[in-house]
């Protein structure tokens, strides 16, 4: 640490550079600070998942928390705002070092890989939902304590809510089921992955009123290989690039011509008086507009498609197709 100059030497050293018998030294320049900064690169970390991946991660709950803050509206009778603050991947063992103590830790498995993973939710933000739902406000802070058994079971119905929201959330990437297991209140006791294997987490801001809430979610990487590879798989296949039009068309037309369709047969129209339609009788004639060898209009989703003649088919009623009218000529 450098020696506090007292007042009686800074003034010998001025007065000595002011008679010449000490030379003052001009101050070294400022480096210049390069126009990039270099940013440090942990190789121990390796990156599961790509940037594509990460994306398509937080769409799919961002999704879910569209989803899950409108079902909070309802239950808790007051504005619900569910954001995704980040998509990460890091340690297992730095995930549990970033739980708080206490906290509130749901463990749920997913039975198709049959690993498990974690839904953390803050103490506060449980009090908050069990207030409400009790008919209070949940006005201030709350102060962080474990949850009592009462409060576990007020709250469990809108965690299995959650877990089925983000299942039917990650329905557009995977079909996942997840099952509640237990419950936490310590991280150290939520082993669900080895501590260097690499975990994603979800964050969440959940907003309740005016207050602010956290939220996160940990899924081992390990859980999702066969996810991670079917998202691979549909990168590669975009990427290779788009079929011509002959490889489409064939199964296209396929299915669209065994599409039924209803034909409605106008046979002729005519104009009444209100007088005449009253006086309607059984044997009454009324002559239309189309003559007996004229021909009649086949109208398909309320549109005159075809012309054609009425006959008989096998002994059934049917109309002879004689001209087939394109839309630049149906309105005639």
């Amino acid at each position: 640490m450098p020696e506090i100059l007292s007042q009686q030497e800074i003034d010998s050293l001025l007065s000595g550079i002011s008679t010449g018998t000490i030379e003052a030294v001009e101050a070294p320049p400022e480096p210049k600070k390069s126009e990039k900064e270099a940013i440090t690169f942990d190789f121990r970390l390796p990156h599961r998942l790509s940037k594509n991946q990460l994306r398509t991660f937080q769409a799919v709950h961002e999704s879910f928390g569209e989803t899950f803050s409108s079902y909070l509206v309802s239950r808790l009778q007051t504005t619900v705002t569910i954001n995704v603050s980040s998509v990460d991947q890091l340690f297992y063992s730095e995930f549990v070092l970033s739980i708080a103590s206490p906290s509130s830790l749901y463990v749920f498995r997913i039975t198709e890989s049959d690993a498990l993973a974690v839904l953390e939710v803050s103490p506060q933000l449980l009090l908050a939902m069990v207030e409400h739902l009790m008919g209070g406000v949940a006005e201030g802070e709350k102060n962080a304590r474990p949850i009592t058994k009462i409060e576990q079971s007020i709250v469990k119905g809108i965690i299995q809510r959650a877990l089925s929201d983000i299942q039917r959330a990650w329905k557009t990437v995977a079909e996942l089921t997840f099952k509640l297991e237990r419950y936490e209140i310590e991280g150290d006791f939520v082993q669900i992955a080895p501590a260097s294997e690499i975990v994603m987490v979800v964050s969440f801001e959940v907003i309740i009123g005016t207050q602010k809430y956290m939220m996160n979610l940990c899924f081992p990487t390990f859980a999702l290989e066969d996810v991670l590879a079917k998202l691979n798989m549909q990168h590669f296949s975009v990427g290779a690039g788009v079929k011509g039009e002959s490889d489409w068309r064939a199964p296209l037309f396929r299915q669209v011509g065994k599409t039924r369709v209803n034909a409605t047969c106008l046979l002729g129209e005519t104009s009444l008086s209100l007088r005449e339609l009253l006086h309607l009788e059984p044997g009454d004639i009324l002559r239309t507009n189309i003559p007996v060898n004229g021909e009649v209009q086949v109208q398909i989703g309320g549109k005159t498609r075809v012309l054609g003649r009425p006959g008989v088919s096998k002994g059934k009623v049917a109309v002879k197709v004689t001209n087939v009218l394109h839309e630049h000529s149906s309105g005639a």
